[in-house]
This record gives structure tokens, C-alpha cells and sequence, in this order.
């Protein structure tokens, strides 16, 4: 069974490895899964309700999906082999004939008939505009699905050209990472079917001539008169006329009208907000809407990512169905006409960038606090805007709240990735925040960030889980401001901390409450209270020399105390755990610290036997599993990246 298991593996990564293009690839999965029904049996996925089928990869075998429907499995002969009677699977290769009696044992009748003249509905697309000269018209359309060399699917490179036996237009040819190869943004759906004088290829529709480049699409259509302004005015005009293989998805006039009309004249105004905005419509390679099969992040110009996917028939962006024509070809791209304008955060203000995001209570306030007019402006600036669930229900403006919220941003423009422990902020409000990093998140203060950063034309939103609580005194400042721990402020003074507490550093405090204290037998409370060597060494157990704000906080941390053995914390449904004591209120900061509130003295955790599992006891068949998926997983990624090396070096 072992040796099964691992042979398997082996074979897979083997004949996966050893193919020489994505499509090779793919066809070697199908062979795979079509094994167990004979030689040369190919695996196939039908999506339900249509004709279109696909070899299958291994993500959409183990699916069962493409562009997100449903699909059934059948069989059916690799190309380039037959059944026979009587036997498994396609034992034999197909017999060489020439083209012309190729076309109909590869199922491309139509064309077949139409070498000959004949009339079929598969090619109604363009008999209209052949009735004035039938004879010649279809013959050079004949002729455009025509390359004179002989060419296998291994020559089909990803952005490759050859000329067409029709005035030597050029054919193009797109070979994707997933396996799709398509000619004209046609799929192949039949590959390598020799005959004796060449070789067929068979597509999913009827290819016309590429004459224009993709701007003179644009400057032609009406309905993309917006469009043409826009990228003239952006300098894009020549780009869009030279050589490449770009996609644009190009706004309708219908999609630039959807903008609230003030947003839009600031942005056509702006010269760098415009280029960034038309330059997130354009993609770095070109994609047919026949290489989509499932969600596909694809980078922009802008330097951002599209989510190009499709649900059904649709091509989607982002999710979003907004694409109302596909593959309108050119020599140096292909356009698809969208009917909503894609905005990137890089050409928005720090108002439309909160109004975009999950932070809507937020964004609320400060427009309630008069701070609108800093974050619809040019200034450069950081907002730190806590999420929804941040705020109690009903939160009300208040002047306090003002204040606070304005210290909710920073006064440049910053990224989280260039912040570094123990940075100063200043804040519009007049304040210096302090940055934590730590392992697992990143913090300002108490409020830790929980999102990328969105970066706006002029400044940049963190989205952080907590209102801000700026530092106000000492942390002996803030426990005598807070009735809750008269009695720890009593024993920090007897024990003789109270100057620690108020120095300059960075300390963390577990801080009993005096329910935590009144809990102790009077006895214990009295007698410690009057040895103040044993309560120092007690209270110095609750203190460690070093800042830990909640959200630093994770699912086993350990932190040095200023004596005794180290503290283990966790967090467990949004409360952090001191060696099992929970925390009852955190992140009370402090200039010079942070207190967190405990309603138990905190004691060191006793020490247990741990138990070992010896490795007899592990169960050998699940583990080989485990390991055969692990292997199988790694190695289709490295055949994926070397697939692309492949294709890119040739």
C-alpha cells in the first residue's frame, strides 16, 4: 500500500514535471485521471447547461468547478488517438490523412463543408458579410484561419504571431499559465491533430483579421468619447498605439457618468490621480476572456491588482459583473468595454478611502467632528480609523470625543511598513503616539493595525481594531485616577515603588483591583501588607520592564516579570489570561507604560509532568498520507513556476 501511495505520487510529479508547456501540462492531468479507463483515455470537465468542455487541472478536478458552475466528468480519446472495437480505451493512433479529411475526424465538419462552399450555421456569424462576394470573401476567411508552416502546440508561445495565409495578417497566439491556448482570443479546444501535408488545430469560433491597435478602438467608438479625452489628457496616446500585449478594460461613457460629478472633475484636474486611475484599467499582459476560469489576481500598470474572474459566461472584475463586451481584439492588446469606472485608492482622498471601507462609524464622526475638511484636502496625512465594532451603539459627539478624534491623525503621510518600535507620531491634536511592533501585530498605542495599509493621492488610512487611548500621566498617575486600585496604590507606596512607577521607561503593570485584594483572607492581606520586603517581591511579580499592549498578545506569549519566573499569557475570546487570572479592563496607558486591570493577585503556575507521545503510537498510513499530499501540493507548484520559466524564457 506504502509503495502504491509513493509511486503514485512519483508518477504524477514525474509526467506533470517532465511536460513541456502549461497546455502539455494540463493534458498530462487528464491522461492521469483517465488512466483507470484505458491508454490514451483524457479526462474532461463538460460545464453543466453548455457545450464547452476543458482538460482538467487539479484544482478544478478536486472543485468540480469552472468559472464557479458546476461540472461533470467524461472520458473521452487524447487527441490523436481512436477507439477500436472490442478493446479498452484508444488504443490506436489515428491514421494520417491530409487536412482536408483531418477537419472531419476532428469533428470541424463546418469547415470542412466550407472548403467545399457549403452552408452551415456554425459560420452565420459571417455569411452577412459575404453575400456580396461569396466565393472570395469566404475563401479569404479560409485562408486567415491558415498559417503556412507546420506548427505543434508546443510552437503556440505565450504573445507569439504568425502571418496568415490571408495578406499575411498575423494570427496571435496566447499560451496561459492555466493551460488555455488561445488564437484571436479563440479558445483551442482540440490540439496536434497531424495530417500528412500539416497540422489542425481546432477553435471554439470563427477568427477575423487584426488590423487596428487598441487606441484606434478607442478613438473611433463613440461610446468610449470620455475615455478618449481622458487618455489623451494623460499623456497615454502613444503607449496605447505601441507595441505590447496590453488589456484594457475600457469605461463607457454610461460608467464615467456614475461618479458623483465633483469626485470626477477633481480627478480629470489631476494629472497624477487620472494616470493612476486609467492606468488601474490596464493590465501588464494581455487576457482573453476564454483564459479566465476562476478568480485571477492580475496586476495593473497602476502597481495594484484586478481580481479578473468569471461567473458562468460573465467575465467579472473584482467580483463584480460589469463587463459588457469581451475580446474586442487589437495588433497590440485586446479591450474589454466595462459599464462601472474602477477607482483606486491612489487617486481618492482620505474621506473617500474611509467611505469605502468597513469603518463607516468612524467616518461618520469625524465628518461630526468638522475634521472633513483635513481628509478632502491635499495634506498630507495618516488617519487612523478604528473598525465598527470599536464603538459602543449610540456613540454621541461630544467635545472630548473631538479632541480624541483628532488625535486619530498623524501628521505625514506614513506607511506601516517603515514603522519601527519605540517611533514617535505626531498627531494633528498636538500628541506623540508611540509604535509597538511585535510579533504577530503591529500597534500605535493601544490600537493595533488589522488591514494593509490603503493608500490614497495624498494620504494613507490604517484600519485599527481599537479607539485610540492616548497616554495621559505616568502609570502612578493613572492607577490614583482610578478608584478601583486605591489598595495597589497604598501597597505600591509601602512597598517603596512608587518612584519606578513614575520614572521614564517602559513598563507593563498587571494591576489588582481591590476586589482582587479584598479576595485574599484578611489574614494573608494583613500580613503581607505589613512586610513591605514580601509585597515589593509580590507587586515586582505583576510588573515587567518592557511595553505589552493587548494586541500584542498571543496565543501562548510569555513575558519576563521585574522578579520571579516568566508570565505566561494568552488570549482566549477576545481576553487576555496572566497564568490563567484574565484581564477585566486592558490597555490603560501611560507615558511610561501600560496598566491592565486584574481581579486576582497573579501566582506562578505550578509546575506539571508532561506527557509524551512516543512514535509507535502514531498512526504510519495517515502520516504516509499526509505526506503524499504535502509532496503532491509542492510539486505542481514548482512545476507551475517552471512551466512559466519555460514559456517566458521561450
Amino acid at each position: 500500500m506504502h509503495l502504491t501511495l509513493l509511486t503514485l505520487a512519483l508518477t504524477l510529479i514525474a509526467t506533470i514535471c517532465f511536460a513541456k508547456s502549461p497546455y502539455q501540462s494540463v493534458l498530462q492531468h487528464s491522461r492521469i485521471r483517465g488512466r483507470q479507463h484505458g491508454p490514451n483515455v483524457c479526462a474532461m470537465q463538460k460545464i453543466q447547461g453548455t457545450d464547452k468542455k476543458y482538460f482538467t487541472n487539479c484544482k478544478q478536478w478536486y472543485h468540480r468547478k469552472i468559472c464557479g458552475k458546476p461540472t461533470v466528468i467524461s472520458y473521452e480519446c487524447c487527441p490523436g488517438y481512436e477507439k477500436l472495437p472490442g478493446e479498452k480505451g484508444c488504443p490506436a493512433a489515428l491514421p494520417l490523412v491530409n487536412i482536408y479529411n483531418t477537419l472531419g475526424v476532428v469533428g470541424a465538419a463546418t469547415t470542412k463543408m466550407y472548403s467545399e462552399r457549403a452552408h452551415n450555421q456554425a459560420w452565420a456569424e459571417i455569411l452577412d458579410a459575404l453575400v456580396s462576394n461569396v466565393n472570395i470573401e469566404l475563401l479569404n476567411a479560409l485562408h486567415y484561419h491558415m498559417v503556412n508552416r507546420r506548427l505543434t502546440s508546443e510552437d503556440l508561445k505565450h504573445g507569439s504571431a504568425f502571418p496568415s495565409m490571408y495578406q499575411d495578417f498575423n494570427v496571435h497566439i496566447h499560451h496561459y499559465p492555466n493551460g488555455i491556448v488561445t488564437v484571436n482570443c479563440a479558445r483551442l479546444v482540440k490540439t496536434d491533430q497531424h495530417a500528412t501535408n500539416g497540422i489542425v488545430h481546432v477553435v471554439d469560433r470563427v477568427i477575423t483579421a487584426v488590423t487596428n491597435d487598441v487606441h484606434t478602438f478607442i478613438d473611433t467608438d463613440d461610446d468610449l468619447e470620455t475615455l478618449r479625452n481622458a487618455v489623451a489628457a494623460a499623456g497615454l496616446t502613444q503607449m496605447l498605439e505601441s507595441d505590447g500585449h496590453y488589456t484594457v478594460f475600457a469605461p463607457t461613457n454610461e460608467a464615467f457618468e456614475k461618479i458623483p460629478p465633483e469626485m470626477l472633475t477633481r480627478i480629470l484636474e489631476d494629472p497624477v490621480a487620472l494616470k493612476d486611475l486609467l492606468n488601474y484599467h490596464i493590465l501588464k499582459n494581455m487576457q482573453c476572456a476564454e483564459s479566465i476560469t476562476s478568480g485571477t489576481p492580475l496586476e495593473t500598470l497602476q502597481g495594484t491588482v484586478l481580481e479578473v474572474g468569471c461567473d458562468g459566461a460573465d467575465m467579472t472584475l473584482n467580483g463584480k459583473a460589469i463587463i459588457q463586451k469581451k475580446d474586442q481584439l487589437g495588433t497590440n492588446g485586446v479591450i474589454h468595454y466595462i459599464n462601472e469606472l474602477l477607482i483606486p485608492d491612489s487617486a481618492k482622498t482620505l474621506l473617500e478611502l474611509a467611505q469605502g471601507s468597513a469603518v463607516t462609524t468612524a467616518t461618520k464622526l469625524f465628518v461630526d467632528a468638522g475634521l472633513g475638511s483635513h481628509l478632502s484636502g491635499s495634506e498630507a496625512l495618516t488617519i487612523l480609523t478604528p473598525q465598527n465594532e470599536a464603538f459602543k451603539e449610540g456613540v454621541t459627539m461630544t467635545g472630548d470625543l473631538k479632541k480624541l478624534l483628532k488625535n486619530h491623525i498623524l501628521k505625514e503621510q506614513l506607511s506601516s511598513g517603515s514603522l519601527y518600535y519605540g517611533q514617535e507620531l505626531e498627531t494633528l491634536g498636538g500628541i506623540k503616539l508611540r509604535v509597538f511592533v511585535y510579533r504577530n501585530s503591529l500597534c500605535i498605542e493601544n490600537s493595533c493595525i488589522v488591514a494593509h495599509d490603503k493608500i490614497g493621492r495624498f494620504g494613507n488610512m490604517f484600519t485599527v481594531d481599537k479607539v485610540l487611548t492616548p497616554p495621559m500621566g505616568t502609570i502612578m498617575d493613572v492607577l490614583k485616577a482610578d478608584n478601583r486600585f486605591s489598595l495597589l496604590v497604598g501597597a505600591i507606596q509601602t512597598a517603596g515603588l512608587t518612584e519606578l512607577m513614575n520614572q521614564a521607561g517602559s513598563h507593563t503593570v498587571f494591576a489588582p483591583t481591590n476586589d482582587a485584594f479584598s479576595a485574599l483572607p484578611k489574614a494573608d492581606l494583613n500580613k503581607l501588607m505589613g512586610n513591605p520586603k514580601e509585597l515589593a517581591s509580590v507587586l515586582k511579580y505583576h510588573m515587567a520592564k518592557e511595553i505589552l499592549v493587548s494586541g500584542g498578545v498571543g496565543s501562548h506569549t510569555r513575558l519576563k516579570p521585574l522578579q520571579g519566573d516568566k508570565l505566561e499569557l494568552n488570549m482566549r475570546n477576545q481576553t487576555v489570561y496572566i497564568n490563567k487570572v484574565p484581564v477585566v479592563e486592558a490597555d490603560l496607558m501611560a507615558t511610561n507604560g501600560v496598566v491592565h486591570a486584574v481581579g486576582a493577585i497573579i501566582k506562578p503556575l505550578r509546575k506539571s509532568n508532561r506527557f509524551t507521545v512516543h512514535e509507535d503510537r502514531i498512526n504510519h498510513l495517515t502520516l504516509l498520507y499526509i505526506t503524499y499530499c504535502i509532496i503532491l501540493q509542492l510539486s505542481f507548484q514548482l512545476c507551475l513556476v517552471l512551466s512559466l520559466s519555460i514559456s517566458s524564457s521561450s
